[in-house]
């Protein structure tokens, strides 16, 4: 593709669930970016989420609180753009972030590009995460599995696949990537700028997050059964044992504490909620 092509229409879909202590933030970073629309989607929130969101004039749909997966299609199909930003309440994105995520999906032919996080470095975990992000997130390229967020998709790309809008509790990043590494010809990738990305500090916060992230594992789990030892390794070998050890090995010794915590706490959600289905019938 040519590199001095224009950058089509884009819209920003931001979806949020109770999060009015970063959404502001978030929002005029993201005006900054100056694209054809801002979409909220509203996750069922019992916060100040969506006065927020309406006091920066945007357009804000509410989802009824139906799930990640089904919150990020609802906002595609509210928008018009020929490009869609996915961004999270989270993310500080730079005023070029769109042109320069433009350049990679040309550069690669990519249907989808993530741009790679910097975790902004506030307490000892925020801190082993930035280390785990750089040890192996940052790493331009194609790639099998990506996060849905920060990201820019080509809108074409849903007329061949959507989110999962069915289970609530299904994984939005991992169902869709292996959904879409089975579509012949389709790309997808890392492209080469970050974005700030700022989590909450504390021990119990990242509990509470993997706790979460377990959760959808199970989900992807259930619905795709064949997937379930790949799941296990990555949570039992990679997770715990590979990373860590590639993260040493390039002087990041912080990382392995957020790899250990991230793998233990995913695995015993991930086990729990998976059997609850067998405890309850």
């Amino acid at each position: 593709m040519n590199d001095a092509e224009p950058i089509p229409t884009v819209s920003v879909v931001i979806c949020a669930r109770n999060e009015e202590e970063r959404l502001a933030d978030c929002l005029e970073a993201v005006l900054a970016l100056n694209a054809d629309e801002i979409v909220v989607v509203d996750g069922g929130s019992t916060d100040g989420t969506v006065a927020i969101a309406e006091a920066y004039g945007v357009a804000v749909v509410r989802s009824g609180g139906r799930g990640l997966a089904f919150d990020r299609q609802l906002g595609i199909d509210r928008t018009r753009g020929d490009l869609i930003a996915m961004i999270d309440a989270d993310h500080r994105p730079a005023p070029d972030l769109i042109g320069r995520l433009w350049g990679e999906m040309q550069k690669y032919d990519f249907a989808v590009v993530q741009a790679g996080v910097a975790i902004v470095p506030n307490s000892f975990w925020t801190r082993a995460e930035s280390e785990a992000m750089e040890s192996f997130h940052h790493r331009p390229g194609p790639r099998k599995t990506i996060g849905t967020a920060p990201a820019l998709y080509d809108r074409t790309l849903f007329e061949q696949i959507r989110f999962d809008t069915t289970d609530p509790d299904v994984s939005d990043d991992t169902d869709l990537c292996l959904r879409m590494t089975r579509i012949e010809g389709l790309k997808f990738g890392i492209g080469d700028c970050t974005v700030d990305q700022l989590h909450f500090p504390l021990f119990r916060d990242y509990v509470k997050k993997f706790s979460w992230y377990g959760q959808r594992d199970a989900a992807f789990c259930r619905k795709h059964p064949d997937r379930f030892g790949n799941m296990l390794f990555h949570l039992l070998v990679r997770y715990p044992v590979f990373r860590p050890a590639q993260a040493v090995l390039s002087g990041r010794f912080l990382a392995p504490a957020w790899f250990w915590l991230a793998a233990t706490v995913r695995l015993a959600s991930l086990l729990r909620a998976r059997m609850l289905p067998a405890a309850t019938t």
